[in-house]
């Protein structure tokens, strides 16, 4: 049996939100102890006050497996992830094909277990194709481990498509992902309406877009009662039926991505194309609100949304490049950056990317408690770094932090006990 005991450290715990000095034993993967001495057979870890704290579990992954593994594969990411802290990686199935079918389903699951250094859990789509007009054999897909559902950015317009496949998902307790957007209007838009975009010429999308397709997706929840998590709130304007939502007992759940919550539009400064994502960053006001709501609890989850793209499909004009960033490796410093401000607390924000997430897929982990599994991480929240985007370790480098001061190194990762990344010692 393998015991490891780390002393000297400060846990965040994001059961009982508190930031405080202590010691935790593991054993074959496992956490049995919170606060007590070492077993005498126990290998000690000294973290010399480094913050330890649950891995986190990143929700929207995009791992380019089957289809685009020169952007990344499973072994990429899972470097990536470990060396960033994340101990679990929640994957979309908007891939080449699209992951819809239990066959392909087990190709990305053994690809993941023979490769990936973290856990994945495959999520897959919601219609055949994701082309929005027949769901998928959503039964044979849970039986083949899928643990949510979800057609990425491509909105299902067909209303009584859509309507069917959350009321089968609701007979099967199946969780439903998606992606608040009113397709019409968002159409052929790269950025947020306002000055900006008029002064640079873009096409541009207004922030009603997202409260109208969230509106929509929370009418379809009053009628069938599924289960849903909305993958990206980025605006003020939406946040009010978010909040009616939780509030009339829908089962509802929202997230958001590291970028949305540090970046905002006018980054894309002279039409820097690593900063156009899906949906577009958004104004400052609505960066401000949305820090304020995730610190509130209004919204659940942050994650990364990592979504690689290689070099030729970004060094475009803004309007035709691809959209989205990685971000493994840098959604913990860059959340950091949350904590170092005063907008939120560590365990809060742990709580956010860790022990919610775990919620939401009914796992284990995500906590510092007895008999959780031992997947941690180990941090010095305030170790200052300039980021350069050739050390990441994703085959894709298409990160909107290159050459950002930021705080926050990664000294270890642990999953089910298993050290797989950082040295030795501690």
């Amino acid at each position: 049996m393998t015991t490891l005991h780390f002393a000297n450290a400060r846990l965040i715990d994001p059961v009982a939100l508190t930031d405080m000095v202590g010691s935790l034993t593991v054993r074959d993967g496992i956490i049995i102890d919170q606060g007590g001495t070492a077993p005498a057979s126990a290998t000690v870890i000294d973290c010399n006050g480094a913050c330890l704290a649950p891995g986190i579990i990143d929700v929207g992954v995009k791992v380019s497996e089957p289809g685009e593994r020169h952007k990344e594969s499973f072994r990429s990411a899972g470097r990536a992830a470990a060396a960033g802290g994340v101990t679990t990686i929640v994957t979309r199935p908007d891939t080449t094909p699209a992951i819809d079918t239990p066959e392909t389903l087990e190709f990305v699951r053994r690809r993941a277990e023979a490769e990936s250094v973290v856990n994945v859990l495959p999520m897959v789509a919601l219609t055949k194709g994701r082309m929005g007009r027949e769901m998928t054999e959503i039964g044979f897909l849970l039986d083949a481990g899928a643990v949510a559902f979800t057609d990425g950015d491509r909105v299902v317009t067909d209303t009584k498509v859509l309507s069917r496949a959350l009321t089968y998902a609701r007979s099967l307790d199946a969780l439903v992902i998606g992606h608040p957007q009113d397709p019409g209007l968002s159409a052929g838009a790269c950025v947020t309406t306002g000055k900006f975009a008029s002064l640079r010429g873009l096409p541009g999308v207004s922030p009603m877009a997202e409260r109208m397709g969230l509106d929509r997706d929370i009418a379809q929840l009053e009628m069938t009662g599924a289960r849903y998590h909305a993958d990206q709130i980025t605006t003020a304007r939406a946040l009010p039926a978010l909040e009616r939502a939780k509030r009339n007992g829908l089962h509802i759940t929202a997230g958001i991505s590291i970028h949305h919550l540090t970046l905002n539009d006018m980054d894309v400064a002279d039409y820097r194309t690593f900063f156009k994502l899906t949906p577009p960053l958004r104004s400052e006001d609505d960066r401000q609100a949305v820090i304020v709501a995730l610190a509130e609890g209004l919204i659940d989850i942050v994650c990364s949304m990592h979504t690689p793209q290689d070099e030729e499909s970004k060094r475009l004009p803004f309007a035709q490049a691809a959209a989205g960033a990685v971000g493994l490796q840098t959604l913990l410093p860059a959340a950091l950056r949350l904590v170092h401000g005063g907008q939120i607390d560590l365990p809060r924000l742990f709580r956010a990317l860790s022990l919610n997430p775990a919620h939401l897929l009914r796992l284990p982990a995500g906590r510092l408690t007895t008999g959780a599994p031992a997947d941690l991480v180990l941090f010095d929240p305030d170790a200052p770094f300039v980021l350069d985007r050739s050390t990441l370790l994703s085959k894709s480098r298409n990160t909107p932090f290159d050459g950002a001061r930021l705080q926050g190194r990664v000294i270890g990762t642990w999953v089910a006990g298993n050290r797989v990344h950082g040295g030795l010692d501690a």
